[in-house]
């Protein structure tokens, strides 16, 4: 079997009350495969993107038999799971989820599971390079302009960089950018951490690497972090989350440019351009000692703001829709034909508070009503855009006791609805092909002030025009 099917592969195993991690060990020992007992600790996330070491977990029944590994699915993470049992359940979906397939018995023998441990790392391998359809970055609006603008006078110097902005605004997006345009750090690996998601007991180890023998189950030497990022860009995502005696840790670093690693006496020279990112207001938490103030200094020699999509304006919000949808549609969108103003007009005047993350949320609900129906329904995707934004969806519109089509109250009579304006804003709209830029121009009002009557007036887009009372 080849050697380069286990390069450079970390295997988290669970033994619980089976005794397999030593044959484990001995099984790979003659492969660069890092064994390390997982029992008692979560396996360390795995983000897409992320420059890290290819995992497998491999798990005895007799931890989930236990209760010793909780919510497994959301501890793993898309890790691939060997389990040995001592018989194969494999189509048993009662036992483990679909996903979890892969089954050695108790009495694996090395052939066995190094056949397994191969299969899977190939299928790794396959889905990191598979081509993956590129996130979007849109700048129409001056605000994502000026943006991109201070990202590209900055991104070839050498100094670290503080990416601030709300939740779901792009930021890992900007520090690619800065990671791209430079010269030398650029062809290197763009390596991303979460400072949230870092166990308190995995943070030297995932950091700053591990020597063989340093601890039970090391049986290889590990590369931290750091040393990932040497040569490339390091990018520290919600480095606010990160404890203050970690703080110190990582400003030790910063400032020699050496880690050492577990086990070792001699440190090693790192090279690395580090971003920074945070939706937190970090000088606030310098003041009230949440956060170091040195610290702060040496991350925050250039900091750059991200706009929110309300920042960015209704321009911006339709293109990153627009864009995002036909990424969710692929060739359907064309049999689709053009987005519909009238969807366009809704996603311009929603407000996200997730911002592009949310968004995108929405195309792909949008997405999937189009692709099922194969049409733009827009009773369906109003419901979907009015749940997305947090309020209640457009009620049903009823036919009172004169067929006017006004909705009714609860004794069945008509609402307190100026009827006259409601019927002159939809003729209006259908003047305008109901175009409300166009139509709030018409009647002389802005298009948000329209946009709120149409709301109270619960007009959908397209309605028949309403006859007046004789």
């Amino acid at each position: 079997m080849s050697a380069s099917n286990f390069d450079e592969l970390d295997l988290f195993v669970w033994e619980g009350k089976a005794d397999i991690l030593d044959r484990i060990a001995r099984c790979m020992a003659s492969f660069d495969v890092e064994v390390i007992r997982a029992d008692g600790l979560p396996p360390p996330q795995q983000d897409r993107g992320v420059a890290l070491r290819p995992s497998v977990a491999i798990i005895s029944v007799t931890v989930i038999d236990g209760g010793g590994l909780p919510h497994a699915t959301e501890l793993l993470q898309g890790m691939p799971v060997i389990w040995v049992a001592a018989a194969s359940r494999e189509r048993d979906s009662r036992t483990y989820p679909p996903e979890y397939l892969h089954v050695l018995p108790y009495d694996f023998t090395c052939a066995e599971l190094r056949t397994m441990v191969a299969k899977l790392v190939r299928q790794l391998r396959a889905r990191d390079v598979a081509p993956q359809a590129p996130d979007v970055l849109v700048a129409h609006s001056d605000a994502m302009k000026g943006l991109l603008a201070e990202v590209g006078a900055f991104a070839d110097c050498n100094h670290p960089v503080l990416v601030r902005g709300e939740t779901g605004v792009g930021k890992e997006r900007i520090a690619q950018q800065l990671h791209i345009g430079h010269q030398q750090y650029g062809k290197g690996a763009f390596v991303a951490v979460n400072c949230g998601a870092i166990p308190d007991g995995l943070f030297e180890s995932l950091f700053f690497g591990h020597t063989k023998g340093s601890f039970t189950g090391a049986v290889h030497a590990h590369r931290g972090y750091f040393e990932q990022a040497t040569g490339g860009t390091l990018f520290l995502d919600e480095i606010g989350d990160l404890p203050r005696y970690q703080q110190v840790k990582l400003l030790r670093v910063l400032e020699d440019s050496a880690v050492t690693r577990l086990g070792a006496t001699s440190p090693i020279r790192v090279d690395f351009r580090l971003v920074a990112a945070t939706n937190r207001n970090l000088r606030e938490m310098v003041a009230s000692g949440e956060f170091r103030a040195d610290l702060f200094y040496r991350l925050a020699v250039i900091e750059l703001h991200v706009p929110s999509l309300e920042e960015r304006g209704e321009i911006d919000k339709i293109a990153i829709f627009k864009a995002l949808l036909a990424n969710v549609l692929g060739d359907e969108l064309e049999a689709l034909g053009e987005t519909p103003h009238w969807l366009s007009d809704a996603v311009a005047e929603t407000y996200f508070p997730g911002n592009v993350r949310q968004l995108r949320n929405l195309a792909e609900r949008v997405g999937v009503i189009a692709r099922q129906l194969h049409s733009w329904d827009q009773n369906l995707i109003q419901r979907a855009i009015a749940l997305t934004r947090g309020t209640p969806a457009p009620a049903a519109l009823a036919t009172d006791r004169n067929g006017t089509g006004v909705p009714l109250d609860a004794n069945g009579d008509r609402k307190g609805w100026n009827s006259s304006e409601r019927n002159r804003i939809i003729a209006a709209l259908e003047i305008n092909d109901w175009k409300r830029q166009d139509t709030a121009q018409h009647l002389g009002i802005s298009r948000k002030v329209l946009w709120e009557k149409m709301r109270k007036y619960q007009i959908l887009d397209g309605e028949p025009g309403i006859p007046e009372e004789t």
